[in-house]
C-alpha cells in the first residue's frame, strides 16, 4: 500500500486501516491541536524519526488494557502501601513532557520527543487534551507519564523515571481514576515487555477503531484532571486480578 503525504493545508488524514504492515500510514503535515485531535480520534499517532518529515502510524494489533482489567504485582502493591509518593494529575504537565524527553529509548536510540513535539503536546494540555499522571516526593516531580485522552479512551505517550517505581504508582493511580470515570481503554499503542506487567495485551486495529468510535466521541473529558482523595497516597483500588502479576 502506498504512503500517503498529508497536505500543509488542509487538516485531513486517510483511513487508518490503509497503513502499511508497520503501521506507517502517512508522512508530512504539522502538529496542530487540531490535527493531533482528529489523528488521535481516529487510531492515528504521529511518532517522529530524524532526518524525516512528520510520520504518522496506526499500527495492527494495539496493545491495550481495559482499567477494570488492571493488574498490580504483589511486589508494587507494597510500595503503594508505603504512602510515598504524593500522586497528582495535571499538576505540572509540563514538566513532566519535558521530564520524558531527557529518557532515552528502550532500543538504545535517543528521544523522539524534540522541541516541536514539546511544544505540541503544551498546546493540546491547554485545550484539555493531553494529560500527565505524576509520582512527587517531598516537593519534586520524580516520576510520571503523559499521553492524550480521546472519548473514553487514554492513550499514553511516555513516561520517565527519577526514582524506583514512581511512574508505575503513578500510572496505576491513573488506570485506576479513569475506571471510576468509565473509561474503555488505556492504549499503549506498541507493545513492550514494561507495559505487559500490567496485563496490556492485543487488539485487532478493527477492534480498538470500533470502541474508539463508540467510545463517547466528541465528548472527551477534558482538563484539567485531579485524582480522587483517597489515590492520591496510591490507594488500593478494587482490581480483583491485582495479584495475578509479577514484575
Amino acid at each position: 500500500m502506498p504512503v500517503y503525504e498529508l497536505p500543509e493545508d488542509a487538516i485531513v488524514f486517510p483511513a487508518p486501516e490503509l497503513a502499511e504492515p508497520d503501521g506507517l500510514l502517512a508522512f508530512g503535515g504539522g502538529l496542530e491541536p487540531e490535527r493531533l485531535v482528529l489523528a488521535y480520534a481516529n487510531g492515528i499517532f504521529p511518532w517522529p524519526h530524524e532526518g524525516q518529515p512528520m510520520l504518522w502510524f496506526s499500527p495492527d494489533p494495539r496493545w491495550v488494557l481495559p482499567p477494570a482489567e488492571l493488574h498490580v504485582s504483589r511486589r508494587l502493591r507494597r510500595r503503594i502501601r508505603q504512602r510515598r509518593f504524593e500522586l497528582r494529575l495535571d499538576s505540572d504537565f509540563e514538566r513532566t513532557i519535558r521530564a520524558c524527553a531527557t529518557m532515552d529509548r528502550v532500543d538504545g536510540g535517543g528521544t523522539w520527543i524534540w522541541p516541536d513535539m514539546i511544544a505540541a503536546y503544551i498546546a493540546l494540555h491547554q485545550q484539555g487534551f493531553a494529560h500527565s499522571a505524576e509520582a512527587w516526593l517531598d516537593g519534586e516531580l520524580v516520576g510520571g507519564l503523559y499521553g492524550v485522552s480521546i472519548g473514553r479512551v487514554f492513550i499514553g505517550e511516555s513516561m520517565f523515571t527519577g526514582q524506583p517505581d514512581a511512574p508505575k504508582l503513578a500510572l496505576v493511580a491513573l488506570v485506576r481514576q479513569l475506571e471510576r470515570w468509565g473509561f474503555d481503554l488505556f492504549d499503549v499503542q506498541v507493545r513492550t515487555e514494561h507495559v505487559l506487567r500490567y496485563g496490556v495485551r492485543p487488539w485487532p486495529r478493527a477492534r480498538y477503531l470500533r470502541v474508539l468510535r463508540g467510545s463517547g466521541l466528541p465528548a472527551t473529558r477534558r482538563g484539567p484532571w485531579r485524582l480522587d482523595e483517597d489515590l492520591r497516597w496510591g490507594g488500593e483500588g478494587s482490581d480483583a486480578a491485582s495479584d495475578r502479576a509479577a514484575f
